[in-house]
Parts: structure tokens; C-alpha cells; sequence
């Protein structure tokens, strides 16, 4: 049997990719883990524990509607996680409990900030850590970016 292992953070973003990431195939068995926003330090002032994790068990239900069907297409098998600490460690985890799995992170990039790994460097994660779109991993710092439309822009000011 075919385990997967599958990050997502958005599942719209997932469904528009999961084709060309892992092909249909039957006797698959999906490990769904889903990484549910952060909220920021300022929201967690003015909401309590238990409303933070009643929002986390409906964001996670949506992602579970969203990516079911598709996923259980063909007879696959599909084991639905939240993920919560560090997603390294779940991924160990998981391989432990489940044997060995093939890690894909469908997680949408976010231009600018750095994504949490889910594989140890020192594992092998035999290049599933790619980014979905080409150049999605690399971020143009915004003071080099400025520098660049200066030098670009400066000859035409100085005539």
C-alpha cells in the first residue's frame, strides 16, 4: 500500500495542485495533516482557549469537506491529523505509527516569510520539499528590491 503523508494549510490551494502532485492510484492510503492558521498574539488577548481551539475543529472539518472526496477517490484510504507542535516531530511520528510514507508538503508559500520544515535536514526527504510553484521558495528581500528600482530608475533622474 502507497502511504502519504499530506501538509496543507488552504485546501483550495491543495485541490489545484494534488494532481500533479500524487496521480490517482488505487490502495492508496492518505495521511492528511492539516496546519491550521496561526492566530497572532494580539487576537489571543481577547479569545479564550477553548473559542481557539472550536475555531481550529471547524477550520479543520472545512479542510476534511474540501479534500475527502477527492482524496477517497479509487478506494483510497484517508487518515485525517491536526497537526499541533512541530511538524518535524509529527512527521516522525507518523512514519513511526503508520511505516514508511512518502512526504508532500501541499502547504500554499507565502512570499516573504519562511515555511516550518516538515522533514529533519539530516533526513531524506528525497526533494518532496519543493515548492509547488517554480521560485515560490525564494524571496526578494524588500531593501534589495528597492535598491534595484533605484539603479534602475536613477539614470532617467539625472537627465
Amino acid at each position: 500500500m502507497d502511504k502519504i503523508i499530506l501538509y496543507v494549510d488552504d485546501a483550495a490551494y491543495a485541490v489545484e495542485h494534488l494532481d500533479r502532485l500524487a496521480p490517482a492510484a488505487p490502495g492508496r492510503h492518505w495521511i492528511v495533516v492539516a496546519c491550521a492558521p496561526r492566530m497572532t498574539h494580539r487576537i489571543s488577548k481577547w479569545v479564550s482557549h477553548s473559542a481557539r481551539e472550536n475555531w481550529r475543529a471547524k477550520w479543520f472539518a472545512r479542510v476534511q469537506e474540501s479534500l475527502g472526496p477527492l482524496l477517497a477517490r479509487e478506494g483510497a484510504q484517508t487518515t485525517p491529523v491536526l497537526a499541533k507542535g512541530p511538524l518535524v516531530e509529527l512527521t516522525q511520528r507518523l512514519q513511526l505509527e503508520h511505516g514508511a510514507a512518502r512526504v508532500v508538503d501541499a502547504r500554499r508559500p507565502r512570499i516573504g516569510a519562511s515555511m516550518e520544515p516538515v522533514v529533519s535536514a539530516a533526513g531524506s526527504d528525497n526533494g518532496t520539499r519543493r515548492p509547488l510553484v517554480p521560485g515560490a521558495g525564494r524571496a526578494l528581500p524588500g531593501g534589495l528590491a528597492g535598491l534595484a528600482a533605484f539603479l534602475l530608475l536613477a539614470p532617467a533622474l539625472a537627465d
